[in-house]
């Protein structure tokens, strides 16, 4: 499951291929759209949840109130099934459904940070990625990703700095399981899910409160 970006995102995996799979763009109801879709595509693949034995879920980066949901909803499906929780990068996901729509590296991911920002990463000529993901202003990376198609709606929204934005817009949930499949096949450590920031949350504590007494 991924809830980074405005894609509320679920899919379910054999070990072998993505049997089910479901997704809908919302930036402002992932708390209300997660759970839906995972009994859909458990019902589409006419299982139940106590036989799934893992969950994996994009860590981002992505703003925190979205980003929260699917990790939390995660985590609490780990503790009441005993399973394990593997955590992954959003941005490796996307470049991965880029590479398997035909993309070839070295290229660039970038989906939209709010704030006038993208989250972005580099990725090598074999799909790999090229040192860890950043948050900036487009302006400020066009010169760096120059000559690179950039994939996601990061790319999409910003068409004056990354002139060559690709396809797919949003992650889904089937090319993150498929990489984490792939990658746990191969030996390979998924990341613990833990949330992928890399800035701090809108909503914060006000530093000073208004002492109120009582008569």
């Amino acid at each position: 499951m991924d809830t980074a970006t405005p894609a509320v995102t679920a899919a379910l995996h054999d070990g072998t291929s993505v049997i089910a799979e479901t997704g809908q763009v919302d930036a402002r109801r992932h708390g209300e759209l997660l759970l839906p879709a995972v009994h859909r595509v458990l019902a589409e693949a006419g299982t139940t949840l106590d036989a799934v034995t893992g969950v994996v879920v994009g860590v981002g980066p992505g703003p925190y109130t979205g980003l929260r949901v699917g990790l939390v909803t995660a985590a609490t499906f780990g503790s009441a099934l005993s399973v394990p929780v593997h955590g992954l990068c959003t941005l490796d996901a996307l470049a991965y459904a880029a590479g398997r729509d035909g993309l070839e590296g070295p290229f660039a991911v970038a989906t939209d940070a709010r704030r006038k920002e993208v989250y972005w990463a580099r990725y090598d000529a074999s799909g790999a990625r090229a040192g860890e993901p950043g948050v900036d202003r487009p302006a400020d990376i066009a010169e760096r990703l120059a000559g690179l198609p950039v994939a996601g709606a990061g790319a999409l929204l910003y068409p004056e700095a990354f002139p060559d934005a690709r396809g797919p817009e949003h992650v889904s949930a089937g090319a993150l399981a498929a990489l984490a499949a792939e990658r746990l096949a191969a030996g390979a450590e998924l990341l613990p899910p833990q949330p992928l920031y890399l800035r701090r949350p809108d909503a914060q504590v006000p530093k000073n409160y208004k002492v109120v007494t009582p008569k």
